[in-house]
């Protein structure tokens, strides 16, 4: 199938605005390949520095003929789906020993738990540390001794800070190892209606203590579709999983299959073998822009609007806004995973996966077929699932058609016909909504506005009782420059009771929300910020504002917007505590949300 006009069009100006960037990176990396297999080019001293703590393996190191891997791990005990990481190493060296292989842990990564920070304090420091895992994966690389590389990764800011690291270090060869979601609890209806019911005082804590943990109830991913499950799909769709890997959940010997199978893979694309698949090759506009329809089709998290153009930039390709609502506008919904949905991920994998909605989208010619992957030319491998058969794994033919078209449906027959994601832009600046979960006739909003500065105040208005119509909620000075960007998910469930009650309601932000984003119409990631002056600071209560999804607008509707001196806020008790004080050089140098918000780039 040709590949459809809006993907080529797209991807060509993606090739252009990124001409000079991209080639520069190239340049790099191709030097960085010229100097050959790098521990050849390491004093003895360095070498044995590097190899005293491996026993079995010193002298097929001190050899240097055998590729030599480097394990990059989030492992902690904080987060759910990283917890199965812990004996991943074991396993990982005694399987490079069979190959012929080695594999050292290179170096640990920060990974903070949103679920845990939301709402709270420490969620200031939550998309920081997208740029600290980066440059802590590039400590780990900067060692000098791995002919390929292994990410052990999967939650919000950890994969995006792992690939930018793994561009960095793009003429070494990178596969990523994902570790499943955890298998089924409550469902995610029932988990939102004690919420809500908590939220409107109808339940008391014992109640919601009790449905969060029947929820989040052992190890793996959360099993929404929040952002952890789309950086799972996101790998896959850019082929640095191994095809049908992400959602096969953790402790199962299939999923032990496949990271022996990632480890093989590492082995083989290195220099040292047959078949070397640096990263920074595989790292071109075509997987982005392949990852950029996977996020539409699935209506992933909005939080990748803003991690995807901070992954590009780290491999010199230059992603703006409008592409997102191009590709958008061109892909099909073909998911309903919740918030989107009822379902969770391991409904959708059962009903036909990444597997089947790849084989979907490739053969309607909304993907680039043609790109470069872990697994070899082309995207055909992953139109195929794992099996194991007699305790070997195998790949064979996928779902060819949905098992449950309540959660998983034909390019021919989709949820929407266009994504789930659409720019906003007008004299409030740009930002994105995500629509996929909110009601047709909620697209259109216009109502006056009620202006905060923290989610602590609209919760307390809320309590308060201030809220008694149509409202358009502006919570300002919570751009990355004002205080990191928090998440303002805590706020969904209060608003969701305003719009139950029948107002027309919306949220105004120049924060961001979160791949739980739900029903509420939220136009998030606001730019320029107001801690930067931008328009949301001349915002005044009582303004009619107009959000029109269906146009792409933001709008305030008052003559002497543009001449009003904007408000500013004291941000000082953002500065301080819980180690917000280490982060002042990042609110300092953080660039604009439409670029990444990265104090890197």
């Amino acid at each position: 199938m040709a590949l459809h006009p809006t993907l080529a069009r797209v991807t060509d100006r993606i090739r252009k605005r990124s001409e000079r960037s991209r080639g520069d990176y190239l340049d790099r990396m191709g030097a960085a390949h010229q100097k050959g297999a790098v521990r050849a080019h390491l004093s003895c001293g360095n070498q044995a520095h590097a190899y005293a703590a491996m026993t079995q393996d010193k002298a097929a190191l001190a050899e240097g003929r055998a590729t030599n891997i480097g394990i990059v791990t989030a492992y902690n005990d904080m987060l759910s789906a990283h917890q199965p990481y812990e004996h991943y190493p074991e396993l990982i060296r005694s399987t490079a020993r069979r190959l012929g292989a080695t594999a050292q842990v290179a170096g640990g990564v920060p990974a903070m738990c949103d679920g845990v920070t939301q709402g709270q304090p420490g969620m200031e420091m939550s998309l920081f540390s997208r740029d600290v895992i980066a440059m802590a994966a590039g400590i780990a690389m900067s060692h000098n001794t791995f002919d390929s590389s292994l990410y052990l990764g999967v939650c919000d800011k950890i994969v995006p800070g792992l690939i930018i690291a793994a561009a960095t270090f793009g003429h070494i060869p990178a596969v990523f190892v994902p570790a499943g979601p955890m298998s089924t609890g409550l469902p995610n209806e029932e988990k939102s209606r004690v919420r809500n019911a908590f939220a409107a005082g109808e339940v008391g804590r014992e109640a919601l203590m009790a449905a969060e943990m029947a929820s989040y109830h052992g190890i793996g991913t959360c099993t929404f579709y929040g952002t952890a499950n789309t950086n799972q799909m996101l790998m896959e769709f850019m082929g640095l999983h191994l095809p049908g890997s992400s959602f096969v959940n953790p402790g199962t010997p299939l999923r032990e299959a496949l990271t022996i199978a990632a480890v093989e893979r590492a082995a083989a694309i290195s220099a040292l073998g047959n078949d070397y698949r640096p990263a920074g090759e595989i790292l071109d506009e075509r997987a982005y822009v392949n990852g950029l329809v996977g996020l539409m089709a699935t209506g992933g998290s909005t939080n990748l609007v803003l991690h995807l153009p901070a992954m590009a930039r780290a491999s010199g390709v230059l992603l703006d806004l409008e592409d997102f609502e191009d590709i958008s506008q061109a892909v099909p919904l073909l998911a309903k995973v919740y918030p989107n949905g009822m379902a969770d991920v391991n409904h959708f994998h059962a009903a036909g996966g990444l597997g089947l909605l790849m084989r979907e989208l490739m053969d309607a010619g909304l993907l680039h077929e043609d790109a470069k992957t872990v697994m070899g030319e082309g995207l055909q491998a992953y139109r195929r699932e794992p099996k194991l058969v007699m305790g070997r794994l195998t790949w064979a033919d996928g779902a060819k058609e949905s098992l449950n078209d309540k959660i998983v449906r034909p390019v021919s027959a989709p949820f929407a016909a266009t994504g789930g994601l659409k720019q906003l832009a007008g004299n409030l600046g740009r930002g994105v909504i995500k629509v996929s979960a909110v009601a047709p006739e909620r697209h259109v909003i216009e109502a006056p506005a009620r202006v905060f500065h923290s989610q602590d105040a609209v919760k307390a208005a809320f309590k308060a009782g201030e809220f008694t119509g149509d409202t358009v909620v502006v919570v300002r000075f919570q751009g990355p420059q004002a205080n990191g960007m928090p998440e303002l998910h805590s706020l969904t469930p209060l608003l969701s009771i305003l719009q139950d009650k029948g107002y027309k309601v919306a949220l105004v932000t120049d924060g961001r929300m979160s791949g739980a984003s739900g029903k509420v119409p939220a136009a998030i990631h606001v730019a320029p910020e107001a801690a930067a002056g931008g328009p949301l600071a001349r915002v005044q209560d009582g303004d009619m504002l107009r959000l029109d999804a269906v146009a792409g607008t933001l709008s305030v509707l008052a003559e002497d917007f543009e001449s009003r001196t904007p408000a500013e806020a004291d941000l000082s008790a953002n500065q301080y505590g819980l180690g917000r004080e280490l982060f002042a050089t990042f609110r300092a140098r953080v660039g604009n949300a439409t670029e990444g918000a990265s104090s890197l780039f």
